[in-house]
């Protein structure tokens, strides 16, 4: 690539942003670090529509780094609900508390600072502060890499070390000293709504007359794709143990699957469904079994087989004990974080209160 395509990609870039790029998303209103980590972080492995609607009722309920600090971990995971991928809120939980209690209460605004928080790498914590407060930091998330390696044909996975490496000093060596949101943003931008993954519109590209992937014929050879593995499947077994309007949820160990998240007590086999009543403190129950989904996450599909278990007397005292333990009421629900696949479950036409008439 030339010296002269290197000068002035930026230049053009900038020029698209002005006439194209996005500036009405709710989080470039009254930017602050704040507002824009929390659009970040829930901008990971989620699309701009998605977002919004979640962005919009979290940050009515957490509208500052204080707020979010101190309400309950229960109450950021219900608010999250739906968004998927429950680490982001347990690390943006636990970012927010060492905010409060090692800086003060104030987002810190310098980038190795930030990368310390949970949760934060290079990527966005450069974009955090070079949105919110124009410091001149590159990013390089999932819309950049795609749109740098497009335009240098770069090969390889970008996954693998070397080719990261290659592309942060290729982001940082484009990226202006000089109108950097904008030009972060654009770049973004790009990616999202030009640069896509399949059929970009290469007509609309402010880059188009030196990017060496379009000159081959072929742009959506790039980047290259990370090698396949199969994804295994596992089966779960869970059991919605039902008392009138209430079922009884259980709260998963912070770390693992749906980690901090309320779900139906799980077994793998049938066999262990006994076993599961006792350690419950119930004796065994006849169950019906309801229509079961396939829950997919990154690295393994969970066949879901659902047993509605109906309680034909009161549950013992020492059931309730724990206070890892939760009788969801359909009625009214609790605010808590749900994993994706007890949401599901819950909205399952054969529990859904009776009403009288």
């Amino acid at each position: 690539m030339s010296n002269s395509s290197n000068a002035t990609f930026a230049s053009r870039i900038l020029d698209w942003y002005q006439i194209h790029g996005r500036k009405t998303l709710p989080w470039q209103q009254e930017k602050t670090p704040y507002r824009v980590w929390v659009s970040e972080i829930m901008l990971q492995q989620t699309q701009v529509a998605t977002v919004i609607p979640y962005y919009e009722r979290f940050m009515a309920r957490f509208p500052d780094v204080l707020a979010l600090a101190d309400a309950p971990v229960d109450e950021v995971l219900h608010h999250w609900t739906g968004l998927g991928y429950y680490a982001r809120a347990r690390n943006l939980h636990k970012a927010a508390r060492q905010i409060r209690d090692d800086h003060g209460g104030l987002f810190p605004e310098r980038l190795e600072e930030v990368m310390a928080l949970p949760g934060i790498g290079r990527s966005t914590a450069g974009a955090v502060l070079s949105l919110s407060l124009g410091q001149p930091h590159a990013i390089l998330d999932g819309n950049v890499k795609r749109v740098l390696t497009r335009w240098l044909a770069l090969p390889g996975w970008p996954g693998q070390k070397q080719v990261e490496n290659d592309l942060w000093e290729l982001a940082t060596r484009l990226t202006p000293r000089l109108g950097v949101a904008q030009y972060n943003q654009a770049m973004m931008d790009m990616g999202a709504t030009v640069c896509t993954r399949s059929k970009p519109a290469c007509d609309r590209c402010p880059v188009q007359s030196d990017c060496q992937g379009l000159s081959q014929g072929n742009p959506t050879a790039y980047p290259h794709s990370k090698p396949k593995k199969s994804i295994p499947a596992r089966s779960g077994i869970m059991l919605m143990i039902r008392q009138g309007d209430q079922l009884l949820l259980e709260k998963r160990p912070p770390q693992g699957i749906w980690g901090g998240l309320y779900c139906f007590p799980q077994v793998d086999t049938l066999e262990a469904v006994t076993p599961c009543l006792s350690r419950l403190g119930l004796s065994e129950q006849p169950y019906r079994e309801l229509a079961g989904f396939r829950h997919t996450f990154s690295h393994f599909h969970l066949d879901v087989r659902p047993l509605l278990i109906e309680l034909t007397a009161p549950p013992p005292a020492s059931l309730m004990e724990a206070d890892t333990r939760l009788w969801y009421n359909l009625c009214h629900p609790d605010e808590v974080g749900l994993a994706a696949a007890t949401a599901r479950l819950l909205r399952y036409p054969d529990l859904q209160p009776q009403r009288s008439t």
